[in-house]
């Protein structure tokens, strides 16, 4: 009594890149299981990438040390795809789904909502750290629910969408601090968000394990950067390769 079990902050899933391996990656994860209790996995399949696992870490540092210790001490090669969270979709005729992979998203025209998960998060933080983390907390859409003050150290209270904690919030939030401010959340609701999936396209083709669902007012941002960086790690080619973000039919972004 009074021990809880910790909550996963990223999910991502976790593919053998040889379909073969499979089998050796479920035993792989139960053995890292049972000497990280904070790890969490359950099955899943993609059309692009076959059968894999759904994998929830503690932060992007967490994955990390997995998905080294799965390729150092199981000899496993991964195809880890981006971090998500789960969302309730609408549709036009009124029947509802949760999307768990961003390649299950319906056309534009039927959906009638989308639902995205927020949590209520609470920050401890030495108070001379206060004005960048307030300044994270509203870049990542947050809402200031309380803040209270113990001698030098505040307590933030904040209601924040869950897709902009998962990618980097944890690491910025520690940056930002000098390592001082602890975070903790817990799950709250589902609440109506303007968001839209992000098609990347590379030679015109689309690749639909780079697609992600984002919030629309970081959509052309988060599509820049993404280009940019399949730029650097596409191999030059003698002749020109379009590499492109897109919603629905419309570009957002482009490098070549």
């Amino acid at each position: 009594p009074g021990f809880k079990p910790s909550t996963p902050v990223v999910f991502c899933g976790l593919y053998p890149l040889d379909a073969n391996d499979y089998e050796s990656l479920r035993d792989s994860l139960n053995k890292l299981k049972l000497n990280d209790s904070s790890f969490t996995f359950e099955n899943e399949s993609s059309v692009a990438l076959g059968l894999g696992y759904r994998c929830g870490f503690l932060g992007l540092l967490h994955l990390e040390i997995i998905q080294e210790r799965l390729k150092r001490e199981f000899g496993l090669d991964l195809v880890v795809t981006p971090p998500s969270v789960v969302y309730e979709i609408t549709k036009t005729d009124l029947k509802k789904i949760t999307l768990h992979n961003p390649a299950d998203w319906p056309e534009r025209t039927k959906i009638k909502e989308i639902k995205e998960p927020w949590i209520k998060a609470t920050i401890f933080t030495p108070d001379t750290f206060l004005g960048s983390i307030i300044q994270l907390c509203t870049d990542k859409r947050g809402i200031q629910k309380d803040i209270n003050f113990t001698g030098s150290r505040v307590m933030l209270e904040y209601f924040l969408p869950l897709n902009e904690v998962i990618f980097d919030f944890h690491d910025r939030l520690k940056s930002c601090s000098k390592g001082y401010a602890s975070f903790d959340y817990e799950i709250l609701e589902h609440r109506i968000g303007n968001l839209d999936k992000v098609s990347i396209l590379v030679n015109g083709e689309n690749v639909e394990s780079l697609s992600f669902i984002s919030h629309k007012d970081k959509a052309v941002y988060r599509g820049r950067l993404i280009c940019k960086k399949l730029k650097e790690s596409i191999p030059k080619q003698l002749f020109k390769i379009a590499i492109q973000a897109a919603i629905g039919s419309k570009i957002i972004a482009r490098e070549t």
